[in-house]
Parts: C-alpha cells; structure tokens; sequence
C-alpha cells in the first residue's frame, strides 16, 4: 500500500465564521497529536455529503503570500481560488504547512540564493540534496473527508497534487487551473514549472 494512501491521526479542534474580502466562510482548525502540527482550512457552504467539491490545497509561501514576493505566484493563486470560491455555492481551501515545497523556510530561502546565481527552481532543490518537491496530500485529504467531501476539483496547475490527491483515496472529477500573469521577476521560475514539473501555464 502507498503510503499516501493512510490517512494521519487527525481531529477537528475548533469552528468559527469568517467573513473576508472574498465572501463569507468557516475557517475550521485541524490538529495532528502524533505531530502537534495544526492545519487551517476555510470552508463555503456545507460539503457533506458533497460531490465535486472546488478545492485549493495551498502550500504556505512566506514570502508570496506573507510578503507579497514577485519571484512567485503563490498569493497570485491564493487569491484567485479564494475569489472563486468564495463566489461559489460551497468549496474549500486547506492551507498546508509545506514551505518551500516541504523542504521548510531556511532551505527554501539556501535555494533562493542558489537561484540568485543562476540555477532554476529544481536544480536549487536538488543542489541541496532534495527532491524538486515533498509535498504529500494525505493530510489534506483526510481534512476533506473529515468535511465530508467525497470528490473534488481541484484549483491547481500542478498534475502531481491530483496525483497525490487520488493516492490519498480522495476521487478528485475535475481541474481548474489557476494562472496568474507573470512578471519579470518570475519568467524563469514558471517556465521550470511548466517544462519541468508538468504544471498547466
């Protein structure tokens, strides 16, 4: 069995509501005892029960979410699935504690210097002794039937989230890819994306 597919020991803590400027949500946190990890999802609507459920697994970007940093289009895409959903009859986005592509902050900011000198987003990863990328959706799947999801579509560019997604047991019935407009300072870092990763720009 792979072990994507084995769902974490994972528990609902706490529910509230969340007004925002993209419409109205819950914002619900989970927690991990084995872990002590938390994770934080808002949700529109009632998802039990719910099929096709629009879905954005978003991985934390300090510095393109937080900081607003041009070198990427993380807050590009956040914002664009808030937006969408927060139009929507009901959908979530769970927000995963997965810096850098789950190589964590200090290692992401060591590849953002290995980049400054000329590698691209992989090389760097991999000049630091990690793969392109860590991330693993079990959690976030699990999150989603805990919700009561039974199938999603997912917000994303990336093929190897669905991947992940459907590895975790989660039937994931449609893709919706999230392009943001590039700028100068993140040509170089969609292109790798896109000719290296598979992703949908």
């Amino acid at each position: 069995m792979d072990v994507d597919t084995l769902p974490p020991p994972l528990f609902r803590a706490a529910t509230a509501r969340l007004p925002s400027r993209y419409g109205d949500f819950s914002v619900v946190a989970f927690e991990r005892p084995d872990t002590g990890e938390e994770f934080g999802v808002v949700v529109r609507g009632n998802l039990d029960g719910a099929e096709a459920v629009p879905v954005r697994l978003h991985s934390e970007c300090f510095t393109g979410d937080v900081m607003g940093s041009l070198k990427c289009d993380c807050r590009d895409q956040l914002e664009a699935a808030l937006s969408f959903i927060g139009r929507a009859d009901k959908g979530a986005v769970v927000y995963l504690p997965q810096e850098g592509r789950g190589i964590g902050l200090a290692n992401k900011i060591r590849a953002y210097a290995l980049q400054d000198q000329g590698m691209d987003t992989v090389e760097a990863n991999l000049a630091l002794g990690f793969p392109d990328d860590m991330r693993r959706y079990d959690v976030a799947a699990e999150i989603l039937r805990q919700l009561g999801a039974r199938s999603v579509v997912l917000l994303t560019n990336n093929p190897s989230k669905v991947a992940g997604v459907v590895r975790a047991g989660l039937p994931v019935v449609g893709q919706i890819p999230l392009r943001a407009t590039p700028n100068v300072h993140n040509l170089t870092y969609l292109d790798t994306k896109r000719a290296k990763s598979g992703h949908l720009l």
